[in-house]
């Protein structure tokens, strides 16, 4: 008999929080232009000592990776460096959706003032409806499946290196 090896998964959304959950205002939106809708989620990336995070903000026109960030943890900071790296590398963002699940992350006062004080609209996912976020979660399978993401690396430092390949193919494509 053979039986199958559970694969452990580290979940990366906690959507019961104290913080306002916005309304998904990209719904029926027909995107017509790159940065009109930036999708964002995180993924996990097994390591031999646990897990990493990898933070990605994709233009939803495009499907080009914006920002993206690598941390050890599921901390703050690794979204904002990520949403400030795409914020930074963007031409125009004016009128520009960040949309994105109803994660603690997003929904913090530290995030949702960063898209505030840069006039970018905020958009989430209803409750338990990853489907309204499918971009990004497709996004996350490429990875994963494409770009061997799915595997366990060494370290952290490996990890990042793999992430850094991601993401100069990607933006060459």
């Amino acid at each position: 008999m053979l039986t199958l090896r559970k694969k452990t998964s580290a979940r990366t959304t906690n959507s019961y929080h104290r913080f306002y959950k916005y309304n998904n205002i990209i719904k029926d939106l027909k995107v017509t232009r790159a940065n009109q809708v930036w999708v964002s989620d995180i993924t996990y990336i097994r390591t031999v000592k646990g897990f990493c995070y990898l933070a990605l903000i994709t233009d939803m026109y495009s499907r080009k990776i914006v920002g993206y960030d690598l941390s050890d943890s599921l901390e703050l900071k690794g979204c904002v460096r990520a949403i400030n790296k795409a914020i930074y590398q963007a031409k125009n963002i004016k009128g520009l959706i960040h949309h994105s699940d109803r994660g603690i992350q997003y929904c913090s006062n530290v995030y949702t003032q960063i898209l505030k004080i840069k006039k970018i609209n905020i958009s989430m996912t209803e409750e338990n409806h990853c489907y309204q976020n499918a971009m990004a979660e497709r996004v996350n399978g490429i990875l994963k499946d494409e770009f061997y993401l799915d595997q366990t690396f060494d370290s952290l430092q490996h990890t990042k290196r793999a992430t850094k390949k991601m993401q100069l193919i990607c933006t060459m494509k």
